[in-house]
């Protein structure tokens, strides 16, 4: 019996070695990795930023030279969602709007609206590129809203007019392959560039229809619709409308027309 109880505790030792062990493999791996996960996470951050203005062919694999070397034209502008203006006092070194944290502030409930997006950061960040003149030359949204299965997130840019679409891009999503997958598929996102986001009232009018739409200087306001992915295709529309209309992006722009025709913002 003595000689028992001593194998068991020899092998209860053992065991709570090896937990031990482990559990400081695993922290150390995690901490000397978190700082390559952010540099990594960020550099996809710029991939997608400038695949959906077109910068660089979307699906394409650059190098982190070239990545860097193309973002360095763009500003990175951290806007007040609830006022439209840029905080340049906030440090966004950092800052994830997916996750703004849980300050009081943080973020701004919606009311319901059919991209089901229930609050939104007070805080987000957009991509303006401009020339030496300080001219708006492109302009890259986020934007997110519920597809068929799970959320879904990509950017919007749009051209100095800020109603000519550059580009749409998705780098998350859960979407069936094949069906509503599809947003990613080149031959669909080559759909878009040239449409227009707003009709001549300024209202957001940039939709995917079911079928065909013609080309965008014949039907400047629709875009083809994804086969067999009918709510897809509607959440693309929702989260399109949502983002470029009061409730999301729409003082910003408002600011920026005011800004470009000379006038002051309010």
């Amino acid at each position: 019996m003595p000689r028992s109880r001593s194998v068991v505790a020899e092998t209860f030792r053992v065991a709570a070695m090896v937990c031990v062990v482990c559990a400081v493999l695993v922290s150390t791996a995690a901490v000397t990795l978190r700082d390559r996960q952010r540099a990594n996470a960020e550099l996809d951050r710029k991939k997608n930023v400038l695949a959906a203005a077109g910068v660089i062919e979307a699906g394409s694999a650059p190098s982190a030279d070239e990545i860097e070397r193309r973002f360095a034209d763009f500003s990175v502008v951290v806007v007040d969602l609830e006022t439209g203006d840029p905080d340049p006092s906030f440090d966004a070194t950092g800052y994830d709007p997916r996750e703004p944290g849980t300050a009081p502030g943080a973020t701004l409930p919606r009311p319901p609206n059919e991209a089901q997006v229930r609050e939104v950061p007070r805080r987000t960040l957009v991509y303006e590129r401009r020339d030496d003149a300080g001219r708006l030359e492109l302009l890259v949204l986020p934007i997110e809203g519920q597809g068929l299965w799970a959320r879904m997130y990509g950017y919007l840019a749009l051209g100095p007019d800020l109603s000519t679409v550059r580009g749409l891009t998705y780098y998350q999503h859960g979407e069936t392959p094949g069906l509503g997958g599809e947003v990613d598929n080149p031959r669909w996102r080559a759909r878009w560039p040239g449409r227009q986001a707003f009709d001549d009232e300024g209202q957001a009018a940039i939709e995917v229809i079911r079928g065909a739409a013609g080309p965008p200087e014949d039907d400047p306001y629709r875009v083809d619709g994804l086969s067999g992915a009918t709510i897809t295709s509607r959440g693309v529309t929702a989260m399109l409308h949502f983002w470029l209309g009061e409730l999301g992006f729409g003082p910003y722009l408002d600011r920026l027309r005011k800004e470009d025709s000379g006038g002051e913002a309010s």
